[in-house]
């Protein structure tokens, strides 16, 4: 689901993020869109992510920071971050602990 709050797009995501949903994120994740490059995505219900979900968040990164913007990964779960960490997403991309946190400045 894909919402705005304050000029930003918050991505709400449930489930697995892998091959079979690849192309629904990438999409939601679109910096095309420029008058909302900020954009938030709430992972507090993702339960598993594989490479296809960290290539995703990669290069919306890059092409969010291109746009003028900023990507924020909002309270990822345990196993979730453990994958961020290890491949290093996490150093790369915002994290934030919570939705309100990432919302915040």
């Amino acid at each position: 689901m894909v919402t705005a709050t304050d000029g930003i797009r918050v991505v709400a995501l449930a489930g697995e993020i892998d091959h079979h949903t690849a192309d629904t994120l990438r999409h939601a994740l679109d910096a095309t869109d420029e008058s909302c490059p900020r954009v938030v995505v709430d992972m507090g219900k993702v339960t598993f992510m594989d490479s296809s979900g960290i290539n995703i968040f990669i290069a919306a990164h890059r092409a969010l920071s291109e746009a003028g913007g900023w990507l924020r990964l909002a309270a990822p779960t345990e196993n979730v971050m453990r994958t961020m960490s290890i491949v290093g997403l996490d150093g790369f991309v915002d994290c934030r602990a919570s939705l309100s946190q990432a919302l915040g400045d």
